[in-house]
């Protein structure tokens, strides 16, 4: 089992609009089978503006499926459009779940 955390830093007061755009998608992955992300802010760190989209995945071939396919998705296209312009900089982190 694995937990994929992608981690963006957002432009001053951005992340709002961001968190909206996860949940929707949270919705639309609902809709095709797939899990919704665990959606968390900063409430305290070095960088203010921190959205953490987590999921937790059986295998990394499994991550990439399910990305696959949620943004294969008309729906999900149309939901992310634009986030770039919400965002400073990203990262993934990929941890397996040892116990």
């Amino acid at each position: 089992m694995y937990v994929v955390r992608e981690i963006m830093h957002c432009k001053p007061g951005k992340v709002r609009p961001l968190v909206e755009k996860f949940q929707k998608m949270g919705e639309v992955m609902e809709k095709l089978g797939l899990s919704r992300p665990r959606v968390m802010t900063d409430v305290s760190g070095p960088r203010f503006w921190t959205l953490v989209a987590e999921f937790e995945v059986e295998s990394l071939a499994a991550f990439f499926e399910m990305d696959d396919k949620a943004f294969a998705d008309a729906g999900a296209g149309e939901i992310m459009a634009g986030y770039h312009d919400l965002v400073d900089l990203g990262r993934r982190e990929i941890y397996k779940l040892e116990g």
